[in-house]
């Protein structure tokens, strides 16, 4: 049968199988193979320089687990019709088709008011009609329109095969070995009750495992002082040149990034001129963020310039870290001391200080949780018998102060 499979060799997980037909179509779509030049960890690399891998890397790893899970729970006796395994592999590796590059950063920069998950669904409805509408049951079950309710939780839930592969395949890259979590054993851990996802009771420690790995995964990676403000930077570089397009000021910028500078493309907009968004924001990459930025560090414009040079340099945002709200005359004065040095307005001054508060739930207990299936058949949520879990939701959401500006007097 092997001709019948594509293999691709994944670091993480050895080999994965691809079977021909509707799945390899997926992966040969342009909207897939575009996912090759966005970044999975937008701008970790500027502390763990590892961090290469892409998104699309990240969607293949994520179907590998789907098409475990889907083994897993059939051979311990719920029926998936092979159409449904089908269907929720290819929602799978389509999960993250609207990512904006450099991943999360960009996200209501560009556009306003439209998320990435709906952006992705649009491509998804998009190669629906390019593969002959065979995608139905795959957008189905993408949103929770699909009565078996498990197989959208494999994909959306706060134990789902997109967090388990992000977490393994995040980890190995950055070297933050504490964030891997034995996706293997979870996925063997998982059952079906009352059509909902569920862990076998005796899986509660690998359970808690991935939970304190996955949060910290989140502070040591995902929200490290110094990522956030290589993130920061890059937001403010990509406000101030829409600004300038706005009123008037000729960029250089390729073509799909140019349609965004020099247009408010906001949710309504996206669904009014659907086919020319779709258009440009598929041609748009991490790519055409970074040839911009290295054209714009040469620029007149003090502010775009400056923040350019800097971002490419490396010369990164000083994030200094308060236990509360960081005050306000803390923030005037560091603008103050901007303006000052740059020559600047202290309205200009304003995309060089922020203050970000950084927050992030270990377990939420108030959306679907997670749930253990015990052998006499009930269900209990991990909160209720987790000491981890449960000693750490009153205060389950760690929040952290930054602010953020730049080094004048390095």
């Amino acid at each position: 049968m092997q001709h019948n499979q594509h293999i691709v060799n994944d670091p993480v997980y050895g080999f994965i199988s691809i079977p021909r037909g509707l799945l390899l179509e997926i992966i040969a779509h342009p909207y897939f193979q575009r996912l090759d030049r966005v970044r999975q960890l937008g701008l970790s690399s500027v502390v763990y320089p590892g961090a290469q891998h892409t998104r699309k890397q990240h969607s293949l790893g994520a179907y590998h687990l789907m098409t475990e899970a889907l083994q897993t729970l059939a051979a311990k006796g719920e029926f998936i019709f092979d159409s449904e395994a089908e269907a929720a592999q290819a929602a799978i590796l389509m999960h993250d088709l609207g990512h904006a590059p450099f991943s999360h950063v960009l996200e209501d920069t560009l556009t306003r008011g439209m998320g990435h998950e709906e952006i992705s669904l649009l491509m998804m409805e998009r190669i629906n009609q390019d593969l002959r509408g065979e995608l139905a049951l795959a957008i189905n079950i993408f949103r929770d329109k699909h009565p078996k309710k498990f197989l959208h939780e494999l994909i959306c839930s706060q134990l789902d095969m997109d967090r388990l592969d992000y977490l393994c395949r995040d980890s190995f890259y950055t070297g933050v070995r504490e964030g891997n979590i034995g996706a293997a054993r979870i996925i063997k851990m998982l059952n079906v009750a009352d059509g909902h996802l569920v862990v076998d009771a005796k899986g509660i420690y690998s359970v808690e495992n991935y939970l304190l790995a996955r949060r910290l995964m989140y502070w040591q990676v995902y929200l490290h002082k110094t990522a956030v403000a290589a993130e920061c930077m890059l937001r403010h570089a990509l406000l101030r040149a829409k600004h300038l397009a706005m009123t008037g000021t000729e960029l250089f910028a390729s073509p799909a990034l140019r349609y965004f500078l020099y247009n408010d493309v906001s949710a309504a907009h996206f669904h009014a001129e659907t086919e020319e968004c779709l258009k440009h924001y598929a041609a748009l990459d991490d790519s055409d963020i970074l040839s911009a930025l290295k054209v714009w560090s040469e620029g007149s414009d003090k502010v775009l310039s400056r923040l350019c040079s800097d971002f490419i340099g490396r010369r990164l945002f000083r994030a200094e870290m308060f236990e509360g709200e960081v005050p306000e005359e803390e923030v005037e004065q560091r603008r103050r001391q901007v303006a000052h040095a740059m020559g600047i307005s202290a309205d200009e001054a304003r995309s060089f200080v922020e203050v970000k508060r950084v927050a992030k739930e270990m377990y939420s207990a108030t959306t679907e949780g997670i749930r253990l299936l015990y052998p006499d058949g009930t269900v209990h949520d991990v909160a209720a018998a987790s000491h981890i879990v449960n000693a750490d939701t009153p205060v389950a959401t760690d929040c952290k102060y930054y602010l953020l500006s730049l080094r004048i007097d390095d």
